[in-house]
C-alpha cells in the first residue's frame, strides 16, 4: 500500500501498485474525489512532449485561431454586461442589500441553515499548533471512565492527554514516522493505537508501552473500537476487508471475513468500526459509501447509506460512533449525520468543520477531533 496527498483537499490517499506500473486512479476518503495516481508514484517519469511550431504556418493560423477564441467570448460578456446592467443592479440590491442601520448580511440568501437543535456544543479546546494543548492533524479521540481525553494526531505521532474540562495534562509518543489511524481506550485507561497495521496497548496517563494485540494474520488493522465489556473489534485490510473481534484478554473470538466487499462486490480499502451495547456491530465503508451492520454473533443484517448529497446519503464519510441509545453517527462533508439503529435517517448537525474522529463518554456525550480542535456536545434527548 501506498501514499499520496489529494490535490484538491491535502488529505492522504491510499493507492496500491499494480505489477506492470500501468495507468492508475484512487479515490479520496475524504473530499471523494477521484485521482489519476501521479506518473512518479507509477514507477515511471513524468512525460512531457514538446511540438515545435515556430516558423511554419501552421504557427501563424493557429495563433490567429486563438486570439479569435479569446477575444470573441470577451466580447460577448461586455455587451451583456452592457446591456443587463439596468436590470441586475436592482435586482442585486434587492438580493444582498444589508439590514437597516449598516453592515452586512448574516446569512447567503437561497442557502438553507443547518438546524442543530439536536447537538450542542459545551466545550470546545485546541487550536492549530505544536504546543501543548494546540493541534496539527487530530483524527482519532478516546474518552476512559474517568473522563481522561486522549487525542491522537495523524503524522507526527503525538498522542496528548486531557482532564474531563479540557485541560491539557501530558503529551506522549509513539513512532512519529508513521500514520496513526486510530485510537481508544478502555475503562482502566489503557489505550490502544493502530499503527503500522497493528494494535499496541500503552498507559494512558504516561504511554508506557503495554506490549501488542496478537493477530495470526499479522499486521493490517486501521481502526479499533471498545465494547462495554473491554473486548475489542477492529478493521482488518489485507488483500481483504475482514472484521476481527478479541476478547478482553487480546484472543481472537471471531472474525468476520470479506464484511464489506461481500455484500458490495467492491473492495473496501478504507473501513471504520463501531459497536452498540448489544454487541451489535457497525462497519463504515468510506470507499463503499454506507454503513453495514452485523449481528453480535457476525451475521451480516443490513446496510443503509449510499453515495449521494441528499439526507441519509453519504459524501466522503469518515468517522462512525454509536450512542447509549444504540443511534449510529456518520460523519461526512455534510456534518454528522443521525441514524436509528435500523439505518432509518433522523437528521444532521454540523460541528463546524471536518469531524475525523468521535466517541462517546458514560454520559452519552460525544466528543470530536477536528483536526485543529476538540469539541464536547451534548445531544437532545428523543
Amino acid at each position: 500500500m501506498k501514499t499520496f496527498d489529494c490535490p484538491k483537499c491535502g488529505g492522504p490517499v491510499n493507492y496500491e501498485q499494480d505489477v506492470v506500473g500501468a495507468n492508475l486512479t484512487a479515490k479520496c476518503p475524504y473530499c471523494g474525489s477521484q485521482l489519476s495516481v501521479p506518473d512518479e508514484l507509477r514507477g515511471r517519469p513524468a512525460q512531457v512532449i514538446k511540438i515545435d511550431l515556430r516558423n511554419t504556418g501552421v504557427a501563424r493560423n493557429a495563433t490567429k485561431v486563438i486570439l479569435l477564441v479569446i477575444l470573441i467570448p470577451v466580447i460577448g460578456v461586455v455587451i451583456g454586461a452592457i446591456a443587463m446592467g439596468g436590470f441586475m443592479v436592482p435586482l442585486i440590491s434587492r438580493t444582498v442589500s444589508p439590514p437597516q442601520g449598516g453592515g452586512v448580511p448574516t446569512t447567503v440568501p437561497g442557502k438553507k441553515e443547518k438546524d442543530n437543535s439536536f447537538a450542542k456544543e459545551v466545550l470546545k479546546f485546541g487550536s492549530e499548533g505544536i504546543g501543548p494543548g494546540m493541534f496539527k492533524d487530530a483524527r482519532t479521540i478516546a474518552v476512559d471512565e474517568s473522563g481522561t481525553i486522549y487525542v491522537g494526531e495523524y503524522t507526527g505521532g503525538r498522542v496528548q492527554v486531557f482532564d474531563k474540562e479540557g485541560k491539557f495534562i501530558t503529551q506522549w509518543m509513539v513512532d512519529p514516522k508513521m500514520p496513526l489511524t486510530a485510537i481508544a481506550a478502555d475503562r482502566s485507561g489503557v489505550v490502544y493505537v493502530v499503527q503500522s497495521g497493528t494494535i499496541s496497548r500503552f498507559e494512558g496517563t504516561t504511554g508506557k508501552s503495554l506490549g501488542q494485540v496478537d493477530y495470526a494474520g499479522g499486521w493490517g488493522f486501521d481502526d479499533v473500537k471498545l465494547a462495554a465489556d473491554g473486548s475489542l473489534v477492529a478493521s482488518w485490510y489485507k488483500n481483504r476487508d475482514d472484521i476481527v473481534r478479541f476478547d478482553s484478554q487480546g484472543k481472537t473470538t471471531r472474525t468476520i471475513k470479506e464484511a464489506i466487499s461481500s455484500v458490495t462486490g467492491d473492495s473496501e480499502l478504507n473501513m471504520k468500526v463501531a459497536i452498540d451495547g448489544l454487541g451489535n456491530i457497525y462497519a463504515l465503508g468510506s470507499f463503499n459509501n454506507g454503513v453495514f451492520k452485523y449481528s453480535a454473533d457476525g451475521k451480516y443484517v443490513s446496510k443503509f447509506g449510499d453515495a449521494g448529497d441528499q439526507p441519509g446519503q453519504l459524501r466522503a464519510p469518515s468517522a462512525i460512533a454509536v450512542d447509549g441509545k444504540g443511534r449510529v453517527y456518520v460523519s461526512d462533508v455534510k456534518g454528522v449525520q443521525v441514524f436509528d439503529g435500523s439505518g432509518r435517517y433522523l437528521t444532521v448537525f454540523d460541528p463546524d468543520g471536518i469531524s475525523s474522529g468521535m466517541v462517546f463518554n458514560d454520559n452519552n456525550e460525544l466528543f470530536i477531533a477536528g483536526r485543529t480542535k476538540v469539541l464536547k456536545m451534548v445531544l437532545k434527548e428523543q
